[in-house]
């Protein structure tokens, strides 16, 4: 596959970096086949390009208590663009949807939201997602087990 302004060493950079993002630059130029002093200087234009937007830790969230994962469809009863964004900045403050996406759907968006539980997972539902801005109606569907989670694109 071809990536615009992006040659193998920018390629190899990223698959690497999406493994593990504490790796030294040593390590990644080692990896990669070039020195240090371009190898670093790839990973500054890359950052400095917004490909890489940032370093994480990932976290377990089935260690953390957080094992109840409901995908939940969304129909607003206003979609113009006003209304749009005050329920997607309604959304981004809200610890427990995980991910939201806007659909080419019969609703309008798919959230991930993840709670400690059904109980309360429907708090979060009848107090907060209901409430959200232009919510007129909502469908929940419970994800009995992850088959494959992964958090970015490691195919490049």
């Amino acid at each position: 596959m071809d990536y615009p302004g992006l040659d193998r060493f920018d390629l190899e950079i990223l698959n690497v970096l999406g493994e593990d993002g504490r790796i030294s630059v040593a390590d990644l130029a080692r990896r990669i086949g070039l020195t240090k002093t371009p190898t670093q200087a790839r990973v500054k234009r890359l950052e400095s390009d917004g490909i890489i937007t940032g370093y994480r830790a990932m976290l377990d969230p089935i260690r953390l208590g957080l094992d109840h994962v409901a995908f939940v469809e969304v129909k607003l009863s206003d979609t113009r663009e006003a209304a749009l964004r005050a329920f997607n900045e309604a959304v981004a403050k809200m610890v427990e949807i995980e991910q939201a996406h806007m659909m080419a759907s019969h609703f309008d968006y798919l959230l991930k939201v993840r709670t400690r539980s059904m109980s309360d997972y429907r708090t979060v539902l009848g107090e907060k997602i209901s409430a959200l801005p232009h919510v007129s109606s909502t469908s929940t569907y419970v994800a009995m087990q992850a088959v494959k989670e992964q958090a970015g694109p490691n195919a490049l």
